[in-house]
């Protein structure tokens, strides 16, 4: 999967989220429980879209920890609607499928990075300091 289809992808699970939660009956427990599956849901294009623009490797899987931790916390929420009842069974399900899928390829992205080589290794030359210069500035 390319780039550019996985954030299509995480874009299209979030607009699904907030179509999932504008859904949900009026009620304290679907209130409570859909904010906090909307932040988790619409935050993982967020921050897949942050990843993307990383400034180098470290920073990358730090914010790729967080697209699979938000999609991990999804599934979650998704978990507590479907237990109460509270929204359309295949609806969630299908929306739990795809977090899973997201938590997968987010994980398996982690884990390349990390056993990747440095695709631009430090520099051959060395600036020694224990060592003299036989170069001298005249006074």
């Amino acid at each position: 999967m390319t780039r550019a289809e996985f954030v299509e992808r995480t874009k299209q699970f979030a607009l699904a989220v907030v179509a999932l939660v504008e859904a949900l009956p009026a009620g304290r427990t679907a209130d409570v429980i859909g904010k906090q599956l909307l932040r988790a849901g619409t935050s993982v294009g967020a921050n897949y879209r942050a990843a993307c623009r990383a400034r180098s490797r470290r920073e990358f899987i730090a914010k790729m920890g967080i697209v699979e931790e938000e999609a991990d916390e999804s599934q979650f929420w998704l978990d507590l609607l479907i237990a109460r009842g509270a929204t359309e069974t295949e609806r969630a399900i299908a929306l739990r499928q795809e977090a899973s899928q997201i938590v997968a390829i987010t994980v398996a992205s982690i884990r390349t990075a990390r056993r990747t080589p440095r695709s631009n290794p430090q520099s051959a030359i060395r600036n020694p300091q224990s060592t003299r210069s036989a170069f001298r500035v005249p006074r």
